[in-house]
């Protein structure tokens, strides 16, 4: 019998397994709930298989030509593909081709708006979920379509490197307005994070940014026009539309896939002759090489959507698990970094690898700007009567970093 729709599990591949391994719990009015082993989990373990309920990818990512299927992300373009186009080397050739796991003969479009699939089942699952309530038919390409506005008026005020997307809150308003049970999928949402008014206006302007702190309003006005439904009026509100900004900017996954990653990976794993592997490795590292010159480091087709079971695993400066999609779409994998005891919390980390290792200040510092909490994880209080003598030089290099991100933004507005 299948798990009811609001069973935190019901999006895991397992569920029943799953369920027997780890358990969801209230810990407190400042953590909320938290994840817990209910039985030993070692090393390197998949601890949970998850899809999202809900996924997109990012507008400027979609805009620069990273093709993703609409559904589930995979990557579209072949990894030879890719690579020509990342690198700017049209003639350039992969060796062992055959090693690419892109098949576009599978690949389907929406008969009424083109957009992409990676084939007919994602093709029907989007159809059946959320794509009948925003496909655009022949007004796909049509700037005054209020859909495309909204999109227009998003990436007006939200430049690359995009972390949310104001199309992760249309599709769920698509969801709600095509399901049969409207009130299960409300109460599905509602299981991610509330905030207080404050906090929330706070992560909504964060995900603006500074410079468009007064346009949140606009867009707003936007989102309205383009997807007003009674049934929500009031997600509609300003106060609706605030939460639900909060809601994405701070339960939201990134999503990361490449059909050119798979590939390298493929070509790691076959056995070929010393010379060959040689060759093969200087070929990878010199085309990295010309697509770091050519692209930098937006190598990925990227999104982000909202994981139910995920969701409820709080941040660790030391986590013992990490989220990746090794199916090249939104599946999202759990797996576990270190041994995990019965009983014990398992958690990620919301900083990545380079962040981890700055200062306690630092790292406080990015967290109670992202997501509005000050860490105690072991590390943090271990470090809490330390000197903090990288504090002064890590604020410059961020002040530094600030000032690149505002000349790329007026780079983009000039362009």
């Amino acid at each position: 019998m299948a798990a009811p729709l609001d069973d935190m599990f019901s999006f895991c591949v397992d569920p029943g397994k799953v369920s027997a391994c780890v358990d969801v719990r209230f810990i407190d009015n400042i953590k909320g709930k938290g994840l817990f082993a209910k039985q030993s989990i070692k090393k390197g373990d998949a601890i949970f298989l998850e899809r999202p309920l809900v996924s997109a990818q990012f507008l400027w990512n979609s805009q620069y030509k990273y093709r993703a299927c609409e559904y589930c992300l995979r990557a579209l373009e072949s990894a030879e593909e890719n690579a020509r186009r990342l690198s700017g080397i049209p003639g350039l050739s992969l060796p062992h081709p055959e090693l690419c796991r892109v098949r576009p003969e599978r690949h389907q479009a929406c008969p009424q708006c083109q957009v992409m699939y990676c084939s007919s089942e994602c093709r029907q699952a989007a159809a059946d979920q959320y794509h009948r309530a925003l496909c655009l038919g022949p007004s796909q390409e049509d700037p005054d379509h209020p859909i495309n506005k909204l999109k227009d008026a998003w990436r007006s005020m939200h430049y690359p490197p995009e972390t949310s997307s104001i199309m992760l809150i249309a599709r769920m308003v698509a969801i709600v307005k095509q399901a049969k049970d409207k009130a299960q999928w409300q109460k599905l949402f509602s299981h991610f994070c509330s905030r207080t008014g404050n906090e929330e206006e706070e992560i909504a302007h964060k995900l603006l940014g500074e410079k468009f702190r007064g346009q949140l309003a606009l867009l707003h006005s936007f989102f309205k026009g383009a997807l007003y439904d009674d049934y929500l009026s009031r997600w509609f509100t300003p106060e609706g539309f605030r939460s639900l900004f909060a809601l994405v900017g701070t339960n939201g996954q990134g999503i990361g896939t490449s059909s050119l990653s798979q590939w390298v990976h493929a070509c790691d794993a076959i056995q070929l002759p010393v010379q060959q592997k040689e060759q093969l490795d200087s070929f990878i590292d010199q085309m990295y090489k010309d697509i770091e010159k050519e692209t930098g480091d937006f190598l990925n087709c990227e999104g982000s959507g909202l994981f139910l079971l995920q969701s409820s695993c709080n941040h660790s400066c030391i986590p013992n698990a990490e989220a990746s999609f090794p199916d090249n779409n939104f599946l999202l994998q759990l797996s576990a970094l270190s041994d995990i005891n019965p009983g014990e919390e398992i958690c990620i980390s919301y900083l990545d690898c380079c962040q981890r290792d700055r200062s306690r200040h630092s790292r406080h510092k990015t967290l109670r700007e992202n997501y509005l909490f000050v860490c105690s994880c072991p590390k943090c209080v271990s470090q809490m009567g330390e000197l903090d003598m990288t504090s002064e030089e890590e604020e410059e290099g961020e002040a530094d970093g600030e000032m690149e991100g505002d000349e790329m933004e007026d780079e983009m507005t000039d362009v």
